[in-house]
């Protein structure tokens, strides 16, 4: 008996103007094909799927002041944003070290900036945490300039498979490395209230860390495997139901957002890893080398400030940032994930 030949399977038609759903966003995950549509969905205000857009560009490149022939570190390379305009600014002289721990999108970006032209001989890309900067360099105080955007990528939150966002369903993991350490799901069976109200405190200012906590550990005790991203969701939203009616709904997605942030702080030990980041710091600069740091909450930028004016009154730092640079209103308006960011800068003696 003679196989039927296969019918072609017709990909399943674009379902408006924006999508909801992340695998049929399949024009915003082409760029390159469907340019037209990418464009509008920035222009909206919108990330499109599978993009990243960077953010305080022109603040970050004013301030690096890189010139061709400099040596510069990207410890987070992402979608590669930031690191292409700063490889643009060495006009094929010099080399830039671009690191990341995320094993799925590191390949794409590095296929991305192949292609526009930055190999190997100017662009050098790392799977590797920025805590391990250290081990980069062959020598210390190599290093003309050096950024860091320690937001998450939106890449990744874009992604349901990554279980970043509790607006779509997904599998709740929340690690930069999924091939490392252990999902949030797991964590959260390991955790007692008490520490995981602390978490939701220290890694997020939870105003409501008491009651969500309460809640969370009430389900894991009934046998409630908390596995997936609108699982922790829903918790979350019952738990809240007290709260005033004309206020509810938006109070609820505040502590959602906070309380997904906690969670990935915590499994991916992100405090840690900016503490030892800003320590090594200082032994990787080169004489008179900048660093501009941006972050997105209180937690990552009270680690910067502090960090920075410590080693500012040492005399290692000969010039600090002292006041934090935001996004103009216009960039916040046509990107809004910006809206959050913060940017701190030092320059070393």
């Amino acid at each position: 008996m003679e196989e039927q030949e296969k019918k072609h399977k017709r990909r399943v038609r674009y379902k408006g103007n924006y999508p909801k759903s992340f695998k049929d966003k399949y024009k915003e995950l082409n760029p390159e094909k469907y340019a037209d549509t990418v464009a509008r969905v920035i222009q909206k205000g919108s990330t499109p799927a599978g993009m990243h857009i960077p953010i305080l560009v022109k603040e970050i490149i004013d301030f690096l002041q890189i010139k061709p022939g400099q040596i510069g570190l990207d410890a987070t390379l992402g979608y590669g944003g930031h690191t292409l305009e700063m490889l643009k600014q060495l006009d094929s002289k010099g080399h830039i070290y671009a690191l990341d721990i995320d094993p799925v999108e590191l390949p794409k970006t590095k296929e991305r900036l192949e292609k526009l032209g930055y190999d190997e001989k100017i662009l050098t890309t790392i799977q590797l945490n920025f805590s391990d900067i250290d081990i980069v360099m062959d020598e210390p105080n190599q290093l003309n300039f050096v950024l860091a955007d320690l937001g998450v990528s939106s890449m990744q939150i874009d992604n349901p498979e990554r279980g970043f966002s509790y607006k779509t369903k997904g599998p709740l993991d929340l690690r930069m490395n999924p091939k490392v350490g252990i999902s949030a799901a797991t964590r959260l069976r390991r955790l007692s209230q008490s520490v995981l109200e602390g978490m939701l405190i220290e890694n997020a200012d939870e105003p409501h860390a008491e009651v969500i906590s309460k809640a969370i550990i009430n389900e894991t005790k009934k046998g409630t495997y908390i596995d997936t991203t609108t699982k922790l969701q829903k918790i979350i939203e019952e738990a809240l139901q007290f709260l005033p009616k004309e206020s509810r709904d938006s109070e609820i997605k505040k502590s959602c957002q906070r309380s997904f942030q906690a969670l990935r702080i915590d499994v991916n030990r992100e405090f840690d890893s900016i503490y030892d980041f800003l320590e090594k710091l200082p032994d990787v600069l080169a004489p008179g080398g900048r660093v501009a740091i941006l972050s997105f909450h209180s937690g990552e930028d009270r680690l910067v400030k502090k960090s920075f004016k410590r080693f500012f009154k040492e005399g290692i730092y000969k010039e600090i940032s002292t006041e934090i640079t935001r996004p103009t209103a216009l960039e916040c308006s046509t990107n809004r994930r910006a809206r959050s960011t913060k940017m701190r800068w030092a320059i070393k003696a």
